[in-house]
């Protein structure tokens, strides 16, 4: 698995165009993955035609992109952006007539999104690459009902698209590799962080690191060893505050000093075998569901989602300065 490497354009791209050259970008999904997205999208220039199944989608997708706005202006928005280039349309094939490339962001239901993607593939121009924010699905699998399986893949994003900037890419048994490059390239080009994957892999791989220590976080509230908040402190106030600056493996090969990762084994190896984990999921019965639900509305104290959401971006964007991944100001960002 590879970081994409130096901006190059992957030579025998399947699309109608070159990454470089996007101008419009379809959004299939308007919920908050798809409206992060369309939020991203439009932040960056882009013109963005936007579909969705749900009566109220136009209202609520620019309410999503208002709120999300004062962030992207904060990290810094593209010369051309405007949210007056968004067009929300009625029909899935209006959508995607003109699209240069194609963000799919269906609810998280297999048959849904093979039917999806099918449709999708059948309505967009041909050589279209198609991406799927699935979370966890492989493509191999969603893509079974589609005539031309070889322009889908997984383009799977973090919330908010508009914020966060990982992005993983991997493709299906009946991708054609080339759209994998493509839609690599394309994020890229779009000011993504690109994670190329080799092969599928269920959860992808920033997914199953999430997912572990959320099994391990219900277990805990489960079994009355530690509450909502407590948990949320001991990362937020420990090693998030690590992981924020470099990963899981580097912060642990710092804990071997000079010997690094090596004698980080050497010492806390024999751990592993002592029962600091429980991989497997508890039981999410109606006491732990009621207690996590509990747990995070005291932990709000008060604070609406809409505050919540403020205060996270604000946060995010001040790590993003204080590690140097963004420019401290709009005037440093010119330079």
């Amino acid at each position: 698995m590879t970081v994409i490497p130096s901006p190059t354009t992957p030579p025998g791209s399947p699309a109608p165009c070159a990454p470089e050259d996007v101008r419009r970008v379809a959004c299939v999904g308007a919920g908050v993955i798809g409206g992060g997205w369309a939020a991203h999208f439009l932040a960056r220039g882009y013109d963005v035609t936007a579909w969705d199944p749900a009566p109220d989608a136009d209202v609520r997708l620019r309410r999503l992109i208002a709120a999300a706005w004062p962030a992207l202006e904060q990290l810094g928005l593209a010369d051309e952006a405007s949210q007056d280039r968004l067009t929300v349309t009625a029909r899935l094939e209006e959508a995607v007539a003109d699209a240069q490339f194609v963000q799919e962001s269906a609810p998280e239901k297999l048959d849904l999104k093979r039917d999806l993607l099918a449709r999708l593939d059948a309505a967009a121009p041909a050589g279209t690459v198609i991406a799927s924010s699935t979370s966890g699905y492989p493509m191999t699998d969603m893509q079974t009902e589609a005539a031309d399986p070889g322009q889908l893949v997984v383009g799977h994003p973090f919330n908010p698209p508009y914020l966060i900037p990982l992005v993983e890419v991997v493709g299906g048994e009946r991708t054609d590799p080339a759209a994998v490059e493509w839609a690599s390239r394309f994020y890229e080009v779009a000011g993504k962080s690109v994670i190329t994957m080799d092969r599928e892999v269920p959860g992808f791989i920033a997914n199953r690191l999430q997912e572990a220590l959320w099994r391990e976080a219900l277990h805990m509230v489960a079994n009355g060893e530690a509450t909502v908040a407590e948990i949320d402190a001991s990362i937020t106030e420990g090693p998030g505050l690590r992981w924020a600056v470099m990963g899981p493996m580097l912060t642990f090969a710092l804990a071997g000093g000079e010997g690094g990762m090596a004698h980080m084994l050497d010492h806390f190896g024999p751990s592993l075998k002592s029962p600091w984990t429980r991989l497997e999921a508890p039981e999410l019965d109606r006491a732990l569901y009621e207690a996590v639900v509990a747990g995070c509305d005291e932990a709000a104290d008060g604070r609406s989602i809409a505050d919540l959401v403020a205060e996270r971006d604000r946060g995010v964007i001040d790590i993003l300065r204080a590690t140097g991944r963004l420019p401290r100001s709009a005037e440093e960002a010119t330079r």
